[in-house]
């Protein structure tokens, strides 16, 4: 993708978001030919796919003002990728989820909620990245996620990672609005979101079963 010479700081970051939204629904074609094509398992496809859908709605929700078509962003740069927009846009899940709920009505709606679960994993890790470390930045991200798995029944009642966010939620719940997170607590919660977002792919198959 060619960029101007002297654009400012601002054009220069909505270049860099589209450079990135172009590496996502590019690696998203490559993922499903290589899945179709049998040569990456479903263990290995289904939690790259969710973080490249996570990633995905967590990029475009803040590129809708310039890019209000996925489509035309395609279209614009010569992208011919009918798989990945089929993933990324119709149908929100890995294909393995899709072919599970296939088989069992039931799992449709569980299908959406681990969806919506992973993109709310990516934005409470990608938040503190990006050194949002106010409470009023980082209570309602893990309040999101807190209700998101809360609504997943096929998990454990004692899944420790709902655990873990219900005591950082107590926590935060006692702090002011423009309170910030101290280093250690900013890398404890990163440490806390990382462990407990691999607990919960690691117990998606038996989930999904």
């Amino acid at each position: 993708m060619e960029m101007k010479i002297g654009i400012d700081k601002r054009e220069r970051e909505m270049y860099d978001s589209f450079a990135d939204l172009y590496a996502i629904i590019k690696t998203t074609e490559k993922l499903e030919k290589i899945y179709v094509r049998d040569t990456i398992s479903s263990e290995e496809y289904e939690p790259e796919c969710f973080k490249l859908i996570a990633q995905f709605k967590t990029l475009t929700s803040t590129l809708k003002d310039t890019v209000p078509s996925i489509e035309r962003f395609c279209d614009t740069y010569k992208m011919d990728c009918p798989s990945a927009l089929h993933r990324l846009i119709t149908s929100g899940v890995p294909a393995t989820v899709e072919h599970r709920a296939a088989r069992a009505a039931s799992s449709t709606t569980s299908a959406a909620i681990v969806a919506e679960c992973v993109q709310h994993f990516i934005t409470a890790m990608d938040t503190l990245k990006l050194n949002m470390i106010a409470i009023d930045q980082v209570h309602p991200v893990l309040a999101d996620l807190l209700s998101s798995l809360n609504k997943l029944s096929l998990l454990p009642p004692e899944f420790e990672g709902r655990v873990k966010m219900k005591e950082w939620i107590t926590r935060l719940s006692k702090m002011g609005a423009a309170d910030e997170l101290t280093e250690q607590q900013a890398r404890q919660l990163h440490f806390d979101l990382e462990s407990s977002y691999n607990l919960f792919m690691a117990a998606l198959p038996s989930a999904g079963s």
